[in-house]
């Protein structure tokens, strides 16, 4: 019950971090970097990409096959969008990720510092890993994420996989970059491996939980054609709140994983400080004084 207590615990203190000023102002430039880069590329590439996607489908036996059934049943109008939603879906992903590692790199480390300037303002800083270690750890991992979402993909058709497999895919993501850049700079090497290893679990979990947050945004695509209108806008909508539900991720993180530093350093430092002798105290008793066998008693006066 303890690591549950623990983790409900940094849960509310990074909600309620998130009215911070500084942590609004901290999502800004993740925003303006990933909404400018959204932005450019679809009014670059929307046609073409939507061209491709839907060329492609009319290419495949059995989708043309499903896209002539929808003809005849008169559904010409799902025709018409399936291919933008299609782009939409594959592209959301990737703003995921990106939103994701523009958090890591530019929030985070000013998250973690405010958690540890007001939380643990005692607490040592190690520096157990580089800045570019953080980043080719950070670009790995996102990495072998986007391999594994493009293998799951065919699972997707499946309703209950569809439910599970992203947000564990995200999970496993969020877990990896944000705990390793929580404690890149507060723990030494050992103890990041350590944390990372006794609290796999809990850490997985608050990056499940994370997951099926960032999935959120995503369901402002799920009403068919008529977002497609509101496309710029959504846009804009989506990535910030996908930034906000990062940076919350990251405030989680500080405060549990700065929290499991702060115990295991004191635990080292109780095993560490030396044991009482195994008599327990010692008590000074007074020596008794016996007369020397050389002095003689006096006689008494006459």
């Amino acid at each position: 019950m303890r690591p549950l207590r623990e983790l409900l615990d940094a849960f509310w203190r990074a909600a309620a971090y998130c009215l911070h000023p500084r942590v609004v102002v901290l999502t800004l430039a993740p925003l303006l970097i990933a909404a400018a880069l959204a932005l450019g590329l679809g009014w670059l590439y929307w046609e073409g990409a939507v061209d491709g996607v839907r060329e492609l489908l009319e290419r495949w036996s059995l989708t043309a096959a499903v896209l002539g059934w929808l003809d005849s049943m008169g559904g010409q109008g799902l025709r018409a969008v399936i291919a933008p939603l299609l782009v939409v879906a594959l592209a959301v992903p990737v703003l995921v990720v990106v939103s994701l590692l523009l958090v890591s790199t530019l929030s985070t480390p000013a998250l973690t510092n405010l958690v540890a300037r007001r939380r643990f303002p005692a607490l040592q800083r190690r520096h157990g890993a580089s800045f570019m270690l953080s980043v080719l750890w950070a670009l790995g991992c996102s990495l072998l994420a986007l391999f594994v979402l493009v293998l799951s993909v065919p699972l997707w058709l499946i309703p209950p996989l569809v439910l599970v497999l992203p947000p564990l895919v995200w999970g496993w993501l969020t877990y990896q970059l944000v705990a390793f850049d929580v404690l890149s700079d507060h723990a030494s090497k050992e103890e990041r491996r350590r944390i990372l290893r006794e609290q796999r679990w809990p850490l997985l979990a608050m990056g499940v939980i994370s997951g099926y947050l960032s999935a959120a945004p995503s369901l402002l695509w799920a009403f068919g054609a008529t977002v497609l209108i509101l496309a710029p806008l959504l846009v804009v909508v989506s990535v910030w709140l996908y930034t906000l539900v990062f940076a919350f991720s990251s405030l989680w993180f500080a405060h549990f994983s700065l929290a499991a530093l702060q115990r295991l350093r004191a635990q080292e430092a109780a095993a560490a400080a030396p044991s009482p002798p195994p008599g327990g105290e010692i008590i000074d008793m007074p020596l008794s004084v016996t007369p020397s066998p050389l002095q003689l008693p006096r006689e008494p006066h006459a």
